[in-house]
């Protein structure tokens, strides 16, 4: 590989520099600038769910647009602060900051936490970790996405009101809420406000989802500050921000503190890391492109490990801000380098631009956000599919909003991990019969009227054979072997057995002499070539005949009824019951 290949593939930006047309640059340009109107007051909102200042989600919207041109493989993603992020943000760092809620003191938090979030992104993509996403299931990821949004709205709606709370947990801020507005504490201004926005935001959405409702809100309530004098009558405004770009910094924070920032970051990678595969892989369906996930990993770490050292906080992929940039003709990522050069411009030389923007606003653009996140005809859904799913997904909520955002996430992780694990200590297990006008053979629970041959039980064993199901698998042949009336054979049909660890073999070689014993003989049939060489390795097939396995189960019956004389039973005779 020559020196610039290599450099193209370990940062390829280079490579969407050098290949780069200028037909594309209008469009570029264009989407860039479109982008922009969301990326500002997005940006401000999210900070303020993460419990930031609202310039630091402008330092970070511009580092990570930057990194990830840098080092992100897809043409059109849009990273930057994310509303699923911005709780778990918070929850970390605000219990951790004890001077007074210093700001200072919190942004460095935020920064130490971004800086872990990329370091463990890279590492994940370095070593071909993309599986990491896998953790969350969808129907965890249904349940802990609309208990996030609950939790978003529940923690928004004081400041949409006019008024602040101090609340622990959902219930808690709940409860706050509901005690500010029966006392009073109500600014019919700042709700007006913030409820117009929010209107302007959601109807756009609806009926005309090709104007950015967020700019038309941001744009409406500036006007409205101005021409209504609503900042004399209680609506907080955001003010003007800090003039100029941030320097390089690092970011330092009591050694004792980074534990818990680390498990902070380990959670909040995971939730990125989902967000960003599945996003990518969407928009790169719909424009025929290949999803590089360990390279996508890497690019979402570098756009964190850039925003850790200029004041910002971890970020993820925005479906709605890739969507505009696709829907107004973004070719490459040139359009986030032209929307990170319009924010810093805004920065350096309007920082007052939106002194006048309303928090109440802000607050909105986050309701708005939290809105999309939830997906009730999801749960639905599950609910009409599969109900075990549903449960889970209903544990994941109830983890988010009752325990909190980050005891949420372990918890969905959690049950994902028990969910498949229940599967492969439960496998699917099948007892097989011959059904007349099919080919093969078939579950005789699904066809009860399914032939058998006397004697012989086939057995289907739908999964890995491990440790956790040894004994599973064990109890059911000795079960099969003590029916009446007794078979002579019993034959397991392997082909859905995808390994057998050293338990199942120890297991299986004593099943073999515990059915011989008893006059029973256990075959197989169909076993996978990788199977069948751990099965050699493991010595299993000097303790198990040969001549008992067999590649396929038509060739096992065949042998069966040779030895035996035994046929399949003719229409009207009594096929036998199932042992199963």
């Amino acid at each position: 590989m020559s020196t610039v290949a290599a450099i193209e593939r370990l940062v390829p930006g280079v490579h969407m520099l050098r290949t780069y047309r200028p037909a594309w640059l209008g469009k570029d340009v264009t989407a860039g600038l479109v982008l922009t109107a969301l990326l500002v007051p997005q940006g401000m909102a999210y900070a303020e769910l993460a419990g930031l200042p609202p310039i630091t989600g402008l330092y970070t919207t511009v580092l990570c647009l930057l990194g990830y041109a840098a080092f992100g493989p897809s043409k059109v993603l849009v990273l930057g602060p994310d509303s699923s992020l911005g709780p778990m943000i918070a929850a970390v760092v605000i219990p951790l900051v004890t001077a007074n809620g210093d700001p200072g003191r919190a942004v460095a938090y935020a920064s130490i936490l971004a800086l872990m979030v990329g370091a463990i992104t890279i590492a994940a993509g370095v070593f071909r970790l993309g599986f990491i996403a896998d953790l969350l299931s969808k129907p965890t990821q249904i349940g802990y996405m609309n208990g996030l949004a609950l939790t978003i709205v529940i923690g928004q709606l004081p400041k949409l009101f006019g008024f602040s709370v101090d609340g622990d947990g959902l219930i808690d801020e709940a409860t706050l809420f509901v005690r500010g507005v029966l006392d009073g504490r109500t600014v019919p201004a700042a709700l007006a406000i913030g409820a117009g926005s929010l209107a302007v935001i959601l109807l756009l959405k609806r009926f005309v989802p090709r104007i950015p409702g967020v700019l038309v809100a941001t744009v409406l309530a500036i006007a409205a500050v101005a021409l209504f004098g609503l900042a004399d009558r209680g609506v907080k405004l955001v003010g003007v921000l800090p003039e100029g770009f941030p320097p390089f910094t690092i970011p330092t924070v009591p050694l004792g503190d980074l534990g818990l920032l680390f498990a902070g970051a380990l959670g909040i990678a995971l939730v990125s890391l989902t967000d960003t595969i599945s996003t990518a892989s969407a928009f790169a369906g719909r424009r025929g492109e290949d999803v590089d996930g360990n390279r996508e990993m890497i690019g979402i770490g570098a756009a964190n490990v850039a925003a850790g050292f200029f004041q910002g906080f971890p970020v993820s992929t925005s479906g709605s801000r890739t969507a505009v940039a696709e829907q107004n003709g973004a070719r490459s990522q040139v359009t986030g380098l032209v929307g990170a050069g319009a924010v810093t411009l805004m920065l350096v030389f309007f920082p007052g631009l939106l002194r006048n923007l309303p928090q109440p606003t802000l607050a909105a653009i986050v309701i708005a956000a939290s809105v999309s996140l939830a997906d009730l005809p999801g749960l639905r859904r599950l609910w009409q599919q599969r109900r075990s799913d549903f449960a889970l997904a209903m544990a994941a909520f109830l983890g988010v909003a009752l325990l909190g955002v980050l005891p949420g996430i372990a918890i969905a992780v959690a049950f994902s991990v028990l969910n498949v694990f229940s599967r492969v200590w439960r496998p699917d297990r099948a007892q097989l019969g011959k059904v007349a006008g099919l080919k093969g053979y078939h579950d005789t629970d699904s066809y009860p009227g399914a032939a058998l041959l006397p004697g012989l039980v086939l057995y289907r064993f739908s999964g890995p054979l491990i440790f956790a199901n040894a004994n599973t698998f064990r109890d059911d042949l000795r079960r099969i072997a003590e029916a009446s009336p007794r078979p002579r054979w019993i034959v397991v049909t392997a082909e859905p057995i995808t390994d057998v660890d050293t338990t199942a073999a120890d297991m299986l070689a004593e099943l073999d002499e515990w059915l011989n014993a008893r006059g029973v003989d256990m075959v197989f049939a169909e076993v996978k070539d990788p199977v069948k060489a751990k099965i050699d390795r493991y010595e299993l097939t000097s303790r198990i005949e040969q001549k008992h396995f067999f590649p396929t189960i038509g060739s096992a019956v065949d042998a069966y009824r040779e030895q035996t004389g035994t046929d399949w039973p003719t229409a009207g005779d009594p096929a036998g019951p199932p042992v199963m």
